[in-house]
């Protein structure tokens, strides 16, 4: 039985804000089983990541921006995949948002749960959360 939409949607969201929280990003048995073992990414920069490269980077970053997310959407590729898409800012300490992009990511549902398989971020033009 498929589960529902809304359901789905706040499954993977709390999932995708996971990964933007410190505690996740040091933790290399989490970031193991939230990203699928053939993880790849397109950062907001251009330049393309593995798992390796991302477990990597995260773990050793001193500090980790404080990250906005806002205007989820899940749409279903096949029973367990599905595309995630959102847009995202980091917040500087002054407040003023930073590193505004549109953001996609595609899970893919295993037997122990979902990982994500594939990551991009966009750059985009300042926006306001809602």
């Amino acid at each position: 039985m498929q589960q529902s939409e809304a359901s789905l949607l706040s499954q993977l969201k709390a999932l995708e804000v996971e990964l933007q929280q410190p505690v996740a990003r040091r933790d290399a048995a989490r970031l193991d089983a939230l990203l699928h073992d053939d993880f790849h990414e397109i950062g907001r920069s251009g330049a393309a990541y593995s798992k390796a490269d991302i477990v990597a980077s995260l773990r050793t970053t001193a500090q980790h921006a404080h990250i906005v997310a806002d205007d989820f959407l899940v749409r279903r590729l096949t029973a367990d995949v599905v595309l995630l898409t959102y847009r995202s800012a980091h917040t500087l300490p002054d407040g003023t948002l930073d590193q505004h992009a549109m953001r996609s990511s595609i899970w893919q549902r295993h037997g122990h749960g979902w990982q994500m398989r594939f990551h991009q971020g966009t750059p985009t033009q300042p926006f306001e959360p809602r």
